[in-house]
């Protein structure tokens, strides 16, 4: 509609329409190989046509699939053209992917027939399906060069290929190669065609000439971290550009590739050489094959998939183990692999949260039985904590289950592969992050430990979080540290690291360990002057931190007594009625961080920068889960020796006035008649702050109206104790001290960014 919603963008770069169009799909990570022909497809084609064109009349996100499935189903694109409002032009260049798709499909069902029986099947097809098919017969060795030539001109991938005819995709890919048909690299005119151009911006095609100019410096192939989304923001391509500044730096040539317009990564001046394309399997082999091709005598020295978040990870398998720097495929497969971690931390002796991995409804059961409630029920296989939830009793856990296996389905569902895992969850638990990196001779530089504000629970992405912890003990620090450094070198990682623990009445359990860059680099570059992503680049591609010690491009961070806190910015303002309630499923699209001689001024800051200025007077409402009671009490208090006056609901009223701070309000049940609910307060200017905390998933239409409404009217709305705490604490030393600028360059002006001047 008008009001725009989505967190980011790719692009996709072709010779044709379609080709860019079925590029730009599959660059969104969103399970889709192209425009349909994929799995993700029967979603629409079990629809009947004329409820699914009554579906394709409203703009939503699947549109698109939508009417490639209608027009494969025999709608024409004038219908389509009344019924959506999309230009005919545009139709018209989806139905040649349709054609072809028909194409493809008539191959892999055609026997193959007497040579005048081909001919036949050949006439009968009209002039789009006719280039579509190749040589008859079935399998991907039946397509001929030219008939290989046109489908991928129209952007169809291999994995698209090899769904269509039930063949295996190394096989098509391999059938496609034997035709001679292969990438070709383009350059992109960057000075619209005035003059030559020679920028090294770079996107494939399939034509018969070849654009990558041959180079003879050593190379470092870095693969960025696709599309910004709800989950995974700019933190990643971040660590990409540093990485590509700290090897140009050290002479090597860096190449580039993404499919984001809107990063830095992507700009063609950023990398010595820049590739526009998905990063899929195929697409990132095409360019490697490229880059080879180009080598003269110089050697691709590697590819740096560490440093762009989970994207990149996921195709270490799909590269040649030579060439990937850094952590080994195996250590990433162990870390990722339920069995295998949990022997490494029991080897280790590193507690761990109990729990197990279900496949069916009764596995979760059984776990949960011998684990006890509360649990944390998720996917094995999502990343952003998607589809995570914690759950109280059996009925829940069922249905949680059941859902899983629902809403996944396009993603391979719940197998023995691809498990549900259920583990017990550790209430009012500190989570703490820890980012670390280890270089080849075995040195771990453990670079900054975070306490989160909330609780285990909220996804740590949604979390605020200080740097250096506030509250742990120094023995919890020194644990935490010495557990990152075992297993960093359990899994002989090389580069970045990011750990995740639970702390809880002083033992520190392990969550989980990723070994790549994680989403608070850039907030620990930035708040120890340590330039993290740049190290870890370094360290993948060689280099010892002793080395870099030496070169100056390590040092300590400047001594000082600030306090760095990081907030997620939370999208609740673009979708009106959402639930603002945080939990274990990511829903920030970005950061900020506040810099403060205290902690209470620092989360100030953060929350200002945020969008949530924390109110200096006026009336907060509380209204606590009972589990949250007891805890609230300190926040409640805190606010009423600050001034405020506490509005409340009945049961929290009671239990507040019972342990002697004062309510002035006391609400009634939204709804009821009588006494003005929050809902009303909240609509008519008179609650400044409003501090909800229900507890598990289920129905809750009072918190629900209660946090719609602190959205709607732009009232400051936590769902935390913690971060009640947190908020009292930075309106106090706001008074007490008032706010104060200091840039990074001061604050650092001892650390790394001093040397030879640079920063002042």
């Amino acid at each position: 509609g008008t009001r725009m919603q989505s967190v980011g963008e790719v692009m996709g770069i072709g010779r044709t329409f379609p080709e860019s169009l079925q590029k730009a799909v599959r660059s969104l990570e969103q399970g889709r190989a192209g425009l349909n022909a994929d799995p993700g497809e029967a979603v629409f084609d079990e629809v009947p046509v004329p409820e699914l064109l009554v579906r394709a009349s409203k703009a939503t996100p699947e549109r698109i699939f939508e009417v490639e499935s209608l027009l494969r189903r025999g709608v024409s694109v004038e219908q389509l053209a009344e019924a959506t409002g999309i230009d005919l032009w545009f139709l018209d260049q989806i139905a040649l992917v349709s054609a072809a798709r028909g194409g493809l499909d008539e191959l892999a069902a055609a026997p193959a027939g007497t040579p005048a029986e081909r001919l036949e099947r050949l006439e009968r097809s009209d002039w789009r399906r006719l280039e579509a098919l190749g040589a008859a017969g079935t399998g991907p060795r039946s397509l001929d060069r030219r008939a290989w030539r046109a489908v991928k001109r129209l952007g169809f991938s291999d994995a698209q290929v090899a769904h269509l005819l039930s063949a295996p995709e190394a096989e098509v890919r391999a059938a496609r190669l034997a035709t001679g048909v292969r990438a070709t690299f383009k350059t992109v005119d960057t000075c619209g065609a005035e003059f030559a151009a020679r920028t090294p911006y770079h996107y494939a095609t399939y034509e018969d000439e070849d654009e990558v100019q041959p180079s003879g410096r050593p190379r470092v192939v870095i693969l960025g971290s696709g599309p910004n989304r709800i989950g995974q923001g700019i933190e990643f391509d971040y660590c990409c550009v540093h990485a590509s500044m700290a090897l140009r730096a050290a002479g090597y040539e860096t190449v580039m590739v993404n499919c984001n317009p809107e990063t830095v990564s992507t700009d063609y001046d950023t990398s010595d050489r820049l590739y526009f394309e998905p990063l899929t399997a195929e697409d990132v082999t095409n360019v490697l094959e490229a880059e080879l091709a180009a080598s003269r005598g110089a050697p691709v020295v590697g590819v740096i998939v560490g440093l762009g978040g989970q994207t990149p990870l996921k195709l270490a398998h799909a590269l040649p183990p030579e060439l990937v720097l850094g952590t080994r495929p195996e250590a990433i497969d162990l870390a990722e692999d339920r069995e295998q971690w949990n022997a490494l931390c029991e080897r280790l002796g590193i507690p761990q949260p109990p729990g197990g991995t279900a496949t069916t409804v009764d596995d979760a059961l059984a776990v949960a039985g011998k684990v006890g409630y509360p649990v944390l029920v998720r996917p094995s296989y999502v990343l952003g904590g998607r589809a995570m939830e914690i759950v109280y009793d059996d009925e829940r856990l069922a249905a949680a289950v059941a859902e899983l296996g629902g809403s996944l389905r396009r993603e391979g569902g719940v197998s023995a592969q691809r498990p549900v895992l259920v583990d017990r969850f550790l209430e009012d638990a500190v989570e703490v992050d820890v980012d670390a990196v280890r270089d080849g001779e075995g040195e771990v530089l453990v670079a900054g430990i975070m306490e989160h504000v909330e609780e285990a629970g909220v996804h740590s992405g949604d979390s605020a979080c200080a740097l250096p912890p506030q509250t742990l003990p120094a023995a919890v620090v020194e644990r935490l540290d010495a557990h990152t450094r075992a297993i960093a070198h359990a899994l002989e990682v090389v580069g970045p690291i990011n750990v995740q623990y639970a702390v809880k009445e002083g033992t520190v359990f392990v969550i989980e360990a990723n070994p790549r860059a994680s989403r608070t680099v850039p907030f620990v570059a930035k708040a120890t002057g340590v330039p993290l992503a740049m190290v870890a680049a370094r360290v993948m591609t060689g280099t010892s931190l002793a080395a870099l010690r030496d070169e100056g491009l390590l040092r300590p961070p400047a001594a000082g007594s600030w306090v760095s806190v990081k907030e997620a910015v939370l999208p609740f303002g673009r979708f009106p009625g959402v639930d603002t309630l945080l939990g274990p499923e990511m829903r920030s699209t970005g950061e900020v961080m506040g810099i403060g001689a205290t902690f209470g001024i620092a989360f100030a800051k953060s929350q200002i920068a945020a969008g949530t200025r924390l109110p200096e007077g006026g009336t907060v409402f509380f209204s606590l889960a009972d589990r949250d009671k007891a805890a609230g009490l300190e926040a409640a208090r805190a606010f009423h020796e600050l001034g405020f006056t506490l509005a409340a609901t009945s049961g929290t009223a009671a239990f507040l006035e019972s342990n002697g701070v004062p309510v002035a309000t006391v609400v009634a049940k939204v709804g009821e008649s009588g006494a003005a609910d929050a809902v009303e307060l909240i609509a008519e200017g008179r609650v400044q702050l409003v501090v909800n905390t229900p507890r598990g998933r289920g129905p809750r239409a009072d918190g629900l109206h209660i946090r719609a409404a602190a959205v709607v009217h732009q009232v400051p709305c936590l769902t935390t104790v913690a971060a009640a705490r947190a908020a009292a604490a930075g309106i106090a030393d706001w008074r007490r001290l008032g706010l104060s600028v200091a840039c990074l360059q001061e604050i650092h002006a001892d650390g790394p960014g001093a040397r030879d001047g640079v920063g002042r």
